[in-house]
């Protein structure tokens, strides 16, 4: 897959499409952009470029550990660093989960670049303001203070990061214990000054002051409630939202993959809501 360098970092993308419109999908969790491959495909055939890609520290992309705002900006600034490269701004920008939240903040800090904003499994509520932090930062503070850099390295997560880019090992290993702790500590509390609104990591203020035109469709676990996403229709005036007609179910997390049933009308919903807008 191409490789491009944004802002220092080997970032890893794949364009699916080979006209139309631009669309950024951005996929959730930590997890590398293949998850989307299949959706990213219906909507290319129906006349899109969709961009994908790692984001930094997440799939094959490199990893740097830099605490100064919450991750969700930081990726937001590198994907529009990574459309400006491909001559790609404006586009619809689109993301589920933690893709949703760095959906928003590039609505936020990069209006100018954004056609529309299409926000799938909208995270909020007290369950996963519990639950995230510790699974994002707080159980590999807690390994790094154990057993230092070496024991990081070979937790699932960051093994995977070393598995599909291997220089990812000699940048962890690198890092003195104390910098990686006090890094994700950080994250942790900035993460944290944000877990607890309505609609995960952004203020209702700022949810009304997204001007762009909105879709949501809302997720269905404990989280990412459907009330969640009604919250962020709710908050972002003048916004869409497609109930796509699922229970919530009372489970931590229904993985994206679990949803491909669903990918036809939610191609459906995405490619008609981005024609009219």
């Amino acid at each position: 897959m191409p490789i491009a360098q944004v802002r220092g970092l080997n970032i890893n993308y794949e364009i699916v499409g080979d006209n139309g419109p631009w669309v950024a999908l951005i996929t959730g969790g930590r997890r590398g952009y293949q998850e989307f491959l299949p959706l990213a495909g219906k909507i290319a055939a129906k006349g899109h470029r969709v961009l994908l890609h790692d984001r930094r520290n997440t799939g094959s992309s490199d990893i740097k550990l830099e605490a100064h705002e919450v991750e969700e900006a930081t990726w937001a600034d590198d994907l529009r660093e990574l459309l400006t490269q491909l001559d790609a701004a404006p586009a619809f920008i689109g993301g589920s989960s933690s893709g949703a939240r760095t959906a928003i903040m590039f609505g936020l800090r990069h209006p100018d670049a954004t056609r529309a904003l299409m926000l799938l499994r909208v995270t909020g509520g007290a369950f996963p303001a519990k639950r995230l932090p510790e699974m994002y930062y707080g159980q590999f503070i807690k390994i790094a203070q154990e057993g230092g850099m070496a024991a990081v390295c070979e937790t699932e997560t960051w093994a995977e990061r070393i598995e599909t880019n291997p220089a990812n090992r000699e940048k962890l290993m690198a890092m003195d214990a104390d910098e990686f702790i006090s890094t994700l500590s950080r994250w942790k509390e900035l993460f944290e000054a944000g877990a607890n609104l309505p609609v995960m990591g952004v203020t209702e203020e700022q949810l009304g002051s997204l001007k762009m035109p909105t879709i949501v469709i809302p997720g269905n676990d404990n989280t990412h409630s459907s009330e969640s996403g009604r919250i962020a229709n709710r908050m972002i005036k003048g916004s869409e939202i497609h109930d796509l007609g699922l229970d919530d179910e009372d489970v931590p997390l229904i993985p994206y993959p679990d949803w491909a049933p669903y990918e036809a009308e939610i191609t459906d919903v995405l490619t008609g809501f981005m024609a009219r807008n």
